[in-house]
């Protein structure tokens, strides 16, 4: 039987389109695929499940149900850190899912399987960087089938995707990854999210909608990356609003300290936060890359943080998976 090697890049969530129930679409996320960091795996086939790691055997456990097959071996070896802001949990689940399919010869049909995994509930830009990588926008959920309780898991669909771009390959992104706590997950992800539900200004997803299609998309389609920043910037920012009471500010704790550092980074613009942090980026280009990471790494140093510098390249595709067939 065949060996699975599956490779998917983090992603950064850098907002919702909507989060009022007075619109027609609630959430509608916004995001971007990277090359680096990656989570990595291995997968084979097998009469049972085995899987040293604990989070990649409980999705184990629902791929092998989810797929009719007997049961799958799995190590892990290259991990995201968990919830900080780079979709860690999507990118294991998923290819959790693809390693265990063709390691039984199937089709994984991630999109349609996603919801079962636990994915794809209100963002779908997960899934969709997994399926094909790059930068996206997806649809969002009709506000009709939702209230402000989360709906039962694998009750849904994930969103479509309205706009898919390759950024330029010459773009860097600048990922910092201060030691904090972990943003919001589970249980107290899904009580903060319906606070912010309650009390969303359907105003503020207006002002994002014209920024979404007058700066964002046209920026995104024609690789102009200063209008690209300044327009995810604000977007990040008109999310912030939402979430200050929350989060304890437009930015959490310490990201806030990081972005205002950034911002005055003369080769970096937007700048922001990845869904409930800590992750800080800013986007620069490969010119100006060393330049950007020597600015991060002092800004953590000047406040006293650890942390953790990535640069990457946008990713042009989504999930590699190889398989490795002795017959």
């Amino acid at each position: 039987m065949p060996t699975v090697t599956v490779s998917s890049g983090a992603r950064l969530h850098v907002g919702f389109q909507n989060l009022s129930l007075a619109r027609r679409r609630l959430y509608g996320g916004v995001g971007v695929c990277l090359e680096t960091p990656r989570v990595t795996l291995v997968a084979n086939s097998a009469d049972e499940i085995v899987a040293p790691d604990p989070l990649v055997r409980e999705y184990a456990h629902r791929a092998v149900e989810l797929l009719d097959v007997p049961g799958v071996e799995i190590v892990l070896e290259e991990r995201l850190p968990r919830h900080v802001g780079l979709g860690s949990g999507t990118q294991l689940a998923l290819s959790v899912l693809a390693g265990t399919a063709r390691a039984h010869g199937l089709e994984p049909r991630v999109r349609d399987h996603a919801p079962a995994m636990g994915r794809g509930g209100r963002s779908g830009v997960g899934v969709a960087t997994f399926e094909a990588g790059g930068f996206v926008v997806d649809a969002g959920h009709p506000t009709a089938r939702f209230t402000t309780e989360p709906p039962a898991e694998g009750d849904w669909t994930v969103p479509p995707v309205v706009s898919r771009h390759d950024l330029p390959a010459e773009w860097r992104f600048l990922v910092v990854v201060p030691d904090a706590e972990p943003g919001r997950n589970g249980d107290d992800e899904d009580r903060s999210m319906r606070a912010v539900v309650e009390r969303a200004d359907p105003a503020v997803a207006d002002e994002i909608a014209g920024v979404v299609t007058r700066k964002l998309l046209p920026a995104a389609a024609e690789g102009r990356l200063e209008e690209f920043g300044e327009a995810i910037a604000e977007i990040g920012r008109k999310n912030g609003s939402w979430y200050a009471d929350a989060q304890g500010g437009v930015f959490r704790p310490p990201a806030g300290e990081l972005v205002e550092a950034l911002e005055h980074c003369r080769v970096l613009s937007g700048v922001g936060q990845s869904s409930w942090g800590p992750v800080v980026y800013g986007v620069t280009d490969r010119d100006h890359a060393d330049e950007a990471a020597a600015a991060a790494e002092d800004a953590l140093a000047d406040r006293g943080l650890e942390g953790r510098v990535v640069v990457s390249a946008p990713a042009t595709d989504g999930a590699r998976i190889r398989v490795d067939d002795p017959s």
